[in-house]
């Protein structure tokens, strides 16, 4: 009956067969359920392990024959579960996010094929940003502040705070505009370097770092706000090298 909404809250299967055999009959032996559920003896010793450690069910010893008994906890005790299981979920995204440009890098290495990872609207350029803030190389960067002003101002104010905060210096080749001036440098940035560029808008970004080549397109429609990350040495190697040709030629 409640099966599958245990399944959905995270319980496997098995626990969630022994969970509701419990809750419908109260305190059991291990040996109960056993006679009255599909599973066979070391599952079931192994399944009431599990759900005791999630503190669904304890167990307590009979003084007088020695034997376990388990008993399901109140089902509050489920939303306790869920919650500890979010936690742990939001603990493993963070990891998976601060390691998985290695692990990407890794695959690219042995497969020979870039890493292409693709991402819409504000939350993805947010994404773009935090990955940014991670660079353990320099950050060369194409601009057209007009639009970085008009459609992500505050995201750019964030990556430009959190950039000095971590001492990550940047170049930025800039379509020169009075806009242009007024925002690419802070009195207290002293770790970005700023070249104005005659050129017409294009209501784009490139930024060049860590292996890795991104491209922002920018809009007021968050479906055309799109961001593409190549994750690949050589053209990353590349764009580097014809980004550093053109800052020295400006």
């Amino acid at each position: 009956m409640y099966k599958d909404v245990f399944i959905e809250l995270g319980l496997s299967d098995n626990q969630a067969i022994i969970y509701e055999y419990l809750l419908k009959n109260g305190a059991q032996t291990a040996g109960n359920i056993i006679k009255n559920t599909p599973l066979k003896r070391g599952l079931v010793y192994n399944i009431l392990d599990e759900l005791c450690e999630n503190k669904l069910i304890t167990k307590k010893i009979n003084k007088n024959n020695k034997v376990a008994v388990f008993s399901p906890e109140h089902p509050e005790k489920l939303r306790e579960y869920l919650e500890n299981k979010e936690k742990a979920l939001g603990k493993a995204k963070n990891t998976l996010e601060s390691n998985l440009s290695s692990i990407i890098s890794d695959f690219n290495l042995v497969s020979n094929k870039p890493g292409v990872r693709f991402f819409e609207g504000d939350e993805g350029i947010k994404k773009i940003a935090e990955d940014m803030l991670k660079s353990k190389t320099p950050i060369y960067t194409y601009m057209d502040m007009n639009s970085v002003s008009k459609f992500i101002h505050d995201i750019d104010k964030y990556f430009e705070k959190e950039k000095i905060k971590k001492g990550l210096k940047q170049k930025i080749l800039v379509i020169d505009s009075k806009i242009a001036h007024k925002e690419t440098k802070s009195p207290n940035d002293k770790i970005t370097e700023v070249k104005y560029i005659k050129m017409k808008p294009f209501k784009s970004i490139t930024e060049i770092y860590d292996n890795k080549i991104v491209f922002i397109s920018l809009s007021e429609d968050q479906k055309s706000k799109v961001s593409i990350i190549i994750e690949d040495k050589q053209i990353y190697e590349m764009q580097k090298s014809l980004f550093e040709s053109y800052w020295d030629m400006v």
